[in-house]
């Protein structure tokens, strides 16, 4: 299981859960999720199918049956690699088959090339699969053969065909609302997040590569306990920033731009989403800290708003509604606050939505319309808050504004009255923010060697 992670009753509780809400006669199918190349015989470090893991907390290449079909082997049914002494010699000991049931606790275990024939078993006796589509197409073709395999035993045993069902709603289901365990997970992936950002922030001199501040990020991380980067790092210096996924991270850093960094350590397979932003010399430029504050304000306005019964659209809205005002009031937009909102005037200047669900997936589980409604927030979510300003250098701005590239993004967990902000341990006010930098100038804080 994930270092860090939850315990084998916690997984226990979750199949549980999720096979009580599985249709009478229903089963459950999570595919292998195959190992990638990174290039000719080397691949990259293996990362399980998440709605595996959740269930499970099974970090080799495996397949899930989860059944309520009331029918021989009904239960939690593992497919995994079996012991194999050669491969072992090369890339360390595997779980095995009889492992699956004694660690994991799976009711039932089979070698990994047994997959289909164990799942049709199933869909032989099920009314209903509901499937976890894989990225692999013939992974689905397979499936979808099994499934017209069963249908046609039916004429002969009188029973109605198979019908087949998106498992992603209802596994986000459970994995939107976080358990304890998972949540203390979550408080811990951004403690150690925020607190390699701060070490960032006294650290980093004009000079360096953006590739080094990447560097010192993914060494905080790993140091202090998580797997790794949540996500591809971005390290965005000046004009670079207004670039919304920017990952090449290979400029020259230079006095009097600005850093955007959007980095997260992963946790106990659970994920932190932090963005930062802050002056690669000592202070803010006065353009810079005009629209760094008003970035900040409208965040703290959006994350004041989070409590139960407030829609992830509303936490939107009022972002967009302070961001709004404050470039009428730079005169970089001009009219007023309702025409410009209504004309999503702002939209060349701010075009992403404020937030998304986090959790085991950097973009986690789960929907944010339901029934044409913006979904309303509960205690145990945890969604990012990420206002920002991006200014090309082409931008319908004035000048002393373009190339400035602004994004605050912290981690919120909804609780029963408010919301708990999981990243607080990450720097945001501008005067604590040019202290560590002030700091950093003087020499006081350099980089590890």
């Amino acid at each position: 299981m994930t270092l860090h992670g939850p315990t084998s009753e916690a997984y226990a509780e979750r199949r549980q859960a999720v096979r009580a809400d599985l249709a009478p006669e229903a089963v459950l199918f999570v595919p292998e999720m195959p190992e990638a190349v990174y290039s000719n015989d080397v691949h990259f470090a293996y990362r399980p199918e998440t709605n595996l893991r959740y269930l499970s907390g099974f970090e080799e290449p495996a397949a899930l049956i989860l059944t309520c079909h009331g029918g021989e082997e009904d239960g939690f049914t593992l497919c995994v690699r079996p012991r194999d002494e050669q491969s072992e010699t090369w890339t360390g000991r595997r779980i095995g088959v009889d492992a699956a049931r004694s660690l994991y606790g799976a009711d039932y275990s089979y070698p990994v090339d047994r997959t289909w024939e164990v799942l049709l078993a199933h869909l032989r006796r099920a009314g209903k699969l509901y499937y976890a589509h894989s990225r692999d197409p013939q992974v689905n073709q397979k499936v979808l053969e099994l499934v017209h395999q069963a249908n046609g035993e039916r004429p002969r045993r009188g029973g109605e065909p198979l019908v087949v069902a998106e498992a992603a709603p209802l596994l986000a289901k459970h994995r939107l609302r976080k358990r304890p365990e998972e949540i203390d997970l979550m408080r811990a992936a951004g403690r150690i997040s925020g607190a390699a950002h701060r070490r960032l922030m006294e650290t980093l001199q004009p000079g360096w590569r953006e590739y080094q501040a990447q560097a010192l990020l993914d060494y905080e991380f790993r140091f202090n306990g998580c797997g790794g980067p949540a996500y591809g790092t971005i390290c965005a210096g000046g004009v670079n920033a207004t670039v919304l996924h920017y990952t090449r991270n290979d400029d020259t850093m230079r006095d009097g731009d600005l850093l955007l960094v959007d980095a997260g350590g992963e946790y106990g397979g659970y994920c932190s989403d932090i963005t930062r932003t802050f002056p690669i010399g000592a202070t803010f430029s006065a353009a810079q800290a005009a629209l760094y504050d008003l970035v900040l304000a409208a965040q703290h306005a959006a994350i004041e708003l989070i409590r139960p019964g407030v829609t992830i659209e509303d936490v939107h809205k009022t972002a967009v509604r302070h961001l709004t005002q404050g470039l009428i009031d730079l005169g970089i937009i001009e009219g007023s606050l309702e025409e410009c909102i209504e004309q999503s005037r702002h939209s060349p200047f701010y075009m992403h939505n404020t937030s998304h669900w986090l959790g085991m997936d950097v973009h986690d589980a789960g929907v944010y319309r339901r029934d044409g409604a913006s979904v309303v927030l509960e205690p145990g979510m945890v969604l990012t808050v990420e206002p920002g300003l991006y200014m090309r250098m082409d931008a319908p701005a004035p000048e002393q504004y373009r190339g400035i590239g602004i994004r605050i993004e912290d981690d919120v967990l909804v609780t029963a009255d408010g919301g708990e902000v999981l990243s607080q341990s990450a720097p945001k006010q501008r005067a604590e923010i040019e202290a560590l930098r002030r700091a950093a100038h003087s020499g006081k804080r350099s980089a590890p060697r």
